[in-house]
């Protein structure tokens, strides 16, 4: 297989800068609003800053995929004499908490690295240059080109439905009045 090149974009998280001012949740959800940055609501966030205030521990977390299942695991780590539990590492919307879902739908949020900004707005907005933004190639495998979602849509409803049925309802929708 032939190699191509891939941007991987990321953010780096410096936890021991991190004072939980929250700026980063606040313009999150407000660039995230509908029509954008019209409320702001930090559990639509994509970025959640973990905290332990007694303990002194500020953890900026981005969501991640979603997690059908709660995990198992529940260890506890040490990290310069403060503790962390694995759920504060943790990307994923899962079924044992309510971090990373939409409050009002229950759906999964995952961080699109504020898709059509030049860099996410959590890392612009950081006073305190916790979060860092990189971009940088790598050599990967080229994938094999998979059909698109449209394409596996449409096939099965052919297959249910039958060709003619669906190019009729094309026809219907597509049909000016």
């Amino acid at each position: 297989m032939a190699m191509v090149k891939k941007i991987i974009k990321t953010i780096k998280v410096d936890a021991d800068r991190c004072n939980g001012c929250r700026g980063c949740e606040i313009i999150c959800s407000a660039f995230h609003a509908e029509p954008k940055y019209s409320s702001i609501n930090p559990a639509r966030s994509r970025i959640r800053v973990i905290s332990h205030r007694l303990k002194d521990i500020w953890l900026p977390v981005f969501a991640g995929g979603y997690a059908a299942a709660e995990c198992a695991g529940r260890d506890i780590y040490m990290i310069d004499g403060k503790e962390y539990d694995e759920c504060g590492f943790c990307r994923a919307a899962c079924p044992s908490r309510d971090l990373f879902k939409e409050p009002d739908s229950g759906l999964p949020l995952k961080c699109d690295m504020c898709e059509g900004e030049e860099m996410p707005l959590c890392v612009t907005w950081c006073l305190n240059d916790v979060l860092t933004y990189e971009e940088r190639e790598v050599e990967v495998e080229e994938e094999e080109e998979k059909p698109e979602q449209l394409d596996i849509g449409l096939g099965s409803l052919a297959d249910k439905y039958g060709v003619q049925k669906l190019l009729d309802a094309v026809a219907r929708m597509t049909k000016k009045d």
